[in-house]
């Protein structure tokens, strides 16, 4: 199982509200439904741990897939690529890590 890590800040132009409201009715069911993902979670960061200094990043999300090919073929769909584009009016240069649990 992979898991994709996406850390991001908001574009300068979008409120927080209205992505965290497309997030919720467009990203998070789409992607759920794919057959690939097992999980997929959207965090808004509070702080740094320990202190009260802002995260680097406002809001990380962590996509558990469970077949990587199968995945690579799911987003490269149309309706994948209309949830893409619209990410991309939201986020701000966002970084995408793919990650493997080792324990």
């Amino acid at each position: 199982m992979s898991t994709l890590i996406v850390l991001f800040n908001l574009r300068s132009d979008a409120a927080a509200d209205a992505y965290e409201n497309w997030a919720k009715t467009t990203d998070l069911p789409v992607v759920r439904g794919l057959s690939s993902v097992d999980s997929f979670e959207v965090y808004r960061t509070v702080s740094l741990f320990g202190s009260d200094k802002a995260a680097p990043y406002q809001y990380v999300e962590v996509i558990e897939i469970a077949d990587l090919n199968r995945f690579g073929e799911e987003v490269s769909t149309e309706t994948m690529g209309k949830v893409a584009a619209e990410f991309q009016t939201f986020a701000d240069n966002p970084v995408f890590m793919l990650a493997n649990k080792f324990s």
